[in-house]
């Protein structure tokens, strides 16, 4: 439920307008539903090599990545923690909130509506969310469970359109010549990739906690946990495109937006922020940010009250900045460029740390990924990286804006990250007489985590300053 959870959010219903309109056929909307759970496939066999070297600590990417680039010091975590700050906006279900809820009740969307109904929406979920932890963790469950149905009951209708049982005359129709109008454009098809890799986010949720899993075997657990959400995800997803192409002719697919549902059944959406508000204070408690206690407190509710207050303001802000018609697919291009650097380095990181395991006579870990999965999972990583530098054919961009701007802002977002290092871990502890050492933290249950602290000089001891490069 941890990974389907999340896997299962806004992205199927708002996405493939956005995807078919980029590669402009049938064949390649398909051809891409299907290509971004391989690439998915080789994350996943690539986390859980790490996850078998490194049982007992949660964490995911970031102790991953600690464990294979050590040097510079502190650099791999707080990197990810400032990027996990500023892209921890949850703008993106608040819009297609927004629109859908607009929709159902037959109300024109313009962008006042849209911005006003989404800062709104997100408002209610932060106030639920710190009001009660055990109450939003069922209503993610509840969620969950409905988003399951819906997407069930959306495969079921399709096979109906297909059968002949409905008023549709001709469900076929978009299936003749399934490729005509594809694309070679790079950047379109970067741009398609960008938004089923957005869909199929949340794979590796389970490896985040695999310290608390209490199994013979975590890393085998949550390797099977993400394999089977993953399997699931691919078949709901396709079929339920089926459905859509079915039914929806394909010119009112493409110009949908992210009302591809919409065309379809009218559906509710919902705004979780409890994954990320616990993502936000775990980084507070590390002492990753300034403020550390006050951003781990969870004061006065028994809940993590200001990670929430402090995403909410980001996302009031993503939403009301920027152009509404723009919004969504700007924040879903934004968020994923940072990211695709970090999976660059996961991937090439567990050849360089097999290779330093190898020469330290270091026994090799239980589960070992094939080369191809590791390269399959840098080479989706690289592409995208590259190709959304290559202008879009005219018409085909998805902003109204210049095409590369999130490659830009999420560049700049990484060179902050390398700012906030240098004033941090540098220039602060030499001009204060201190050092950032890092302490290593057993929580209840036997899992281990990590704290950064400030030592004078005076107290530093030359062992607490090395980082911690080898668990069990």
């Amino acid at each position: 439920m941890l990974n389907l959870g999340q896997i299962l959010g806004a992205g199927i219903y708002s996405v493939p307008g956005v995807i078919l309109s980029s590669v402009g056929s049938i064949g390649l909307l398909f051809s891409f539903w299907l290509l971004a759970p391989l690439f998915a496939l080789g994350g996943l066999m690539v986390y859980s090599e790490y996850a078998s070297m490194f049982p007992k600590r949660s964490g995911a990417q970031v102790v991953y990545l600690e464990q294979a680039y050590p040097r510079p010091q502190f650099l791999v975590p707080v990197t990810f923690a400032v990027t996990s700050v500023l892209l921890s906006f949850g703008a993106t279900n608040s819009i297609v909130f927004a629109q859908y809820a607009l929709t159902i009740f037959d109300i024109p969307i313009t962008s006042s509506r849209q911005t006003i109904i989404a800062v709104a929406v997100c408002a209610v979920g932060v106030a639920f969310v710190a009001l009660s932890t055990k109450w939003s963790l069922r209503a993610v469950n509840f969620l969950t469970g409905l988003k399951v149905l819906s997407l069930i009951f959306l495969v079921f209708t399709g096979a109906l359109v297909l059968g002949g049982f409905t008023h549709i005359r001709d469900p076929f129709a978009n299936f003749r010549s399934p490729f005509s109008g594809s694309t070679t454009n790079p950047n379109s098809l970067a741009t398609a990739l960008v938004k089923t890799n957005f869909a199929f986010s949340g794979w590796h949720n389970a490896f985040n906690v695999i310290g608390e899993v209490h199994t013979r075997d975590p890393g085998r657990t949550v390797r099977k946990a993400g394999f089977l959400s993953l399997l699931l995800a691919t078949c709901l997803f396709f079929f339920v495109n089926v459905a859509y192409v079915a039914a929806v002719p394909k010119d009112e697919i493409s110009n949908s937006g992210q009302l591809i549902a919409a065309l379809f059944f009218n559906t509710c959406f919902g705004n979780i922020t409890v994954g990320q508000a616990r993502i936000l204070r775990e980084v507070a408690r590390q002492g990753l940010l300034p403020y550390s206690s006050f951003f781990a407190s969870t004061k006065p509710f028994g809940t993590p009250l200001a990670p929430l207050c402090l995403r909410y303001l980001l996302t009031a802000v993503v939403i009301v900045a920027l152009p509404a018609q723009d919004a969504f697919n700007f924040l879903v291009d934004l968020s994923s460029y940072p990211n695709l650097v970090f999976n660059a380095a996961t991937a090439i990181g567990l050849w360089l740390l097999r290779r330093r395991r190898m020469l330290t006579g270091l026994t090799p870990p239980k589960y070992r990924a094939k080369n191809i999965h590791v390269f399959l999972y840098l080479l989706s990583a690289v592409f995208l990286l590259i190709m959304p530098w290559v202008p879009p054919e005219t018409g085909h961009g998805d902003v109204s804006f210049w095409y590369a701007t999130y490659c830009v802002a999420g560049l700049g977002i990484l060179a902050l990250c390398g700012v906030y290092y240098w004033l941090w871990i540098v220039v602060l502890p030499w001009l204060g007489g201190y050092a950032i050492v890092e302490e290593v933290e057993q929580l209840e249950g036997g899992a281990l985590t990590t704290r950064l602290t400030r030592k004078h000089y005076s107290s530093v001891d030359d062992g607490e300053q090395q980082p911690l490069i080898i668990s069990t």
